[in-house]
């Protein structure tokens, strides 16, 4: 539910761990200067973009998830480095997809949604193939497509919808619902698509063909549709909307006039047309905008006629250009000073913003939690608190209690986009307030008598709604405050060195994806202290690394006694660090061949081994130098 991009920029340090930076920059420089790429597979199929894909999905949280073959991550990583390579390399040479395995997965309505799971070595293969397609189809995408992108989430989508609600005054909103989007795509279409794009390379066209019309299990040969829970459909979804972005910008923004006028550059990266946009309010012309997350957008107007008449030409384009249905019965033409309009768990409208005669004709952006969203916040936390009542033993108790508080420190990040976030958390906190009186009584306090110097406490200690379970803090549910949706700087891209730079200096801050993991897995044979130190140490080293300064990723993340526990050492927070994984082994290596290896994959510089060694005489262990 968190706005952070963890895993996009994982992916990040990860390419330039396999030196491929300059690859992908170069796909996308040739990309944005329009030209043709016929010769893809030899950079699919390289060893180093293998490995890369590796790396990429075996902290996935679904690489754990068996396709038909009941193989996960666990099954490649037995492989040896070479064989794997080769074998890859062999596939891709005459590519034939495995079974897919169909999964329905439970809706909040009753209904299911059917996910295609392929197996993982053909979800290792279609990385590999996403590695190098996504640079090219970055340059060639719409800035106001924002789902499955990287650098881009919901938050900036929403940002953009404020923006055109609210500065440039546009009120009408077509709602457009297309039915079974990802269920009826057509192979032919999107296969030309890509060649239009500039992907012309035969034999990689031939293996996303083929992989589009992998069998499913108990089901057959599908004749459309791209299968959700394929790691390549996101973007194959992409490409398919990418055309009808382009053709409603074509309707107005990038409408070519008879002047040329300047554009001007912002102080983000972004260019401003208001000079062309005020030429083109003198025609005839249809103003209008879109804004799209995945195979969910819609189209602002400024006249109610113009949106009448867009409705109708986006459900003849669609159907004639993409040969997709939309829904009669959730699309229409919303009116938003009069109506709500639902996007991405959010219902929005515009409000007059004044009373006074200068404000009468200003509208602002009024927005909550939909109905929708708002019964399935409610529904997951009072089903967390049922856990919380019965736990099996003490630690159940404190792993139900940091659940609960990752799902509300999430919602919380999520939804207070909303301009009326508090309002619609007061209401489910009452609720939520309620059963945590009734299920669990006598166990929950209003004041804690335990000093609270953790993460949570900080944020939410002030509230007078704060609980607490044998001293540990309950997040309180209506402890929140609006915070406006920002939109992504134009200058930060993954595919450009300056555009690297600024991510990089985004990564300062706590990645909350990786600490609402630590939440969720504590170490279970470890004590609730060495746990919650975890957590607080995670904070402060802002999810660095002791000895390197670098980020800590998913699955890599080691807690060390400075002072071991078979030597009178305890789990307080002095006697803690946390580490990457190889500095972890490097600290208790023993024999030299280990060492060696350990001190060539963590390259410590003087001031690094400095560290280690003095981590490794507490341990009664010779320095890394006697061994080299």
């Amino acid at each position: 539910m968190t706005n952070t991009k963890s895993p996009k920029k994982k992916k990040l340090r990860n390419a330039e761990y396999y030196d491929l930076t300059g690859q992908f920059d170069l796909l996308y420089s040739r990309s944005k200067s329009n030209q043709v790429f016929q010769n893809l597979m030899p950079i699919i199929s390289s060893e180093e973009n293998i490995r890369l894909a590796y790396r990429n999905i075996k902290s996935n949280k679904g690489s754990k998830t068996a396709g038909v073959d009941k193989k996960t991550i666990l099954d490649l990583q037995k492989w040896e480095t070479d064989k794997l390579i080769r074998h890859l390399q062999k596939r891709l040479n005459f590519y034939t997809p495995n079974q897919i395995r169909r999964v329905e997965i439970p809706k909040a309505n009753g209904k299911t949604r059917p996910l295609g799971i392929p197996t993982i070595m053909d979800r290792l293969i279609q990385q590999a193939i996403l590695q190098v397609l996504e640079p090219i189809c970055e340059a060639k995408f719409h800035e106001r497509s924002n789902g499955f992108r990287p650098n881009r989430s919901t938050e900036n989508a929403m940002a953009q919808v404020y923006k055109i609600i609210q500065l440039q005054n546009l009120h009408y909103v077509v709602d457009i619902d297309i039915k079974g989007f990802f269920d009826n795509v057509s192979h032919g279409k999107l296969l030309k698509q890509m060649w239009t794009m500039g992907i012309r390379d035969k034999k990689l066209l031939k293996i996303i063909s083929v992989m589009l019309k992998a069998e499913v299990a108990g089901i057959g040969f599908p004749e459309k549709g791209t299968p959700q829970g394929g790691i390549i459909s996101p973007l194959l979804s992409n490409i398919v909307l990418n055309e009808l972005d382009w053709w409603v910008a074509s309707q107005w923004e990038t409408m070519p006039t008879e002047h040329k006028y300047a554009v001007s550059s912002l102080s983000n990266g972004s260019h401003s047309r208001g000079a062309t946009y005020l030429a083109l309010k003198k025609t005839n012309l249809k103003e209008c905008f879109i804004v799209r997350y995945a195979d969910d957008f819609k189209i602002f107007c400024r006249k109610k006629k113009d949106a009448e008449k867009f409705f109708v030409a986006a459900e003849m384009w669609l159907e004639e250009r993409l040969g997709l249905e939309i829904s009669q019965e959730k699309s229409r033409v919303v009116n938003l000073k009069k109506q709500y309009s639902e996007f991405l768990g959010f219902k929005i409208r515009a409000l007059p913003k004044g009373k006074t005669t200068k404000d009468k004709d200003k509208y602002v952006v009024s927005s909550f939690l939909s109905e929708k969203s708002k019964t399935k916040v409610k529904r997951e936390l009072l089903q967390q608190i049922q856990y919380i009542q019965k736990p099996r033993n003490e630690k159940d108790e404190y792993l139900s209690v940091n659940i609960f508080n990752s799902m509300v420190i999430g919602m919380h990040n999520y939804y207070r986009m909303a301009t009326n976030v508090n309002l619609d958390f007061q209401d489910i906190a009452f609720l939520v307030n309620r059963s945590l009186n009734y299920r669990l009584r006598e166990r929950v306090k209003t004041k804690s008598e335990l000093p609270q110097n953790g993460f949570v406490y900080k944020q939410y200690c002030k509230s007078r709604q704060m609980r607490y379970i044998k001293g540990r803090p309950l997040a309180a549910v209506g402890y929140v405050q609006h915070k406006s949706p920002m939109f992504k700087k134009a200058k930060i891209n993954k595919y450009t060195p300056d555009g690297r730079a600024l991510i990089h200096k985004n990564l300062m801050a706590v990645d909350t994806d990786i600490l609402h993991y630590l939440m969720r897995n504590p170490i279970v044979n470890r004590s609730i202290e060495y746990n919650d130190n975890r957590l607080a140490l995670y904070c402060t080293s802002q999810g660095k690394c002791a000895i390197t300064k670098r980020l800590l990723e998913f699955g890599r993340i080691h807690c060390h006694h400075k002072t071991a526990i078979q030597d009178g050492g305890t789990d307080e927070y002095k006697n803690l660090i946390l580490v990457d994984v190889d500095v972890h082994v490097l600290i208790h290596a023993v024999k030299g061949n280990v060492v060696r290896e350990y001190v060539e994959k963590v390259k410590p510089d003087y001031y690094m081994r400095d560290k280690i060694n003095r981590l490794r005489k507490k341990l009664s262990l010779e320095t890394i130098e006697s061994y080299l």
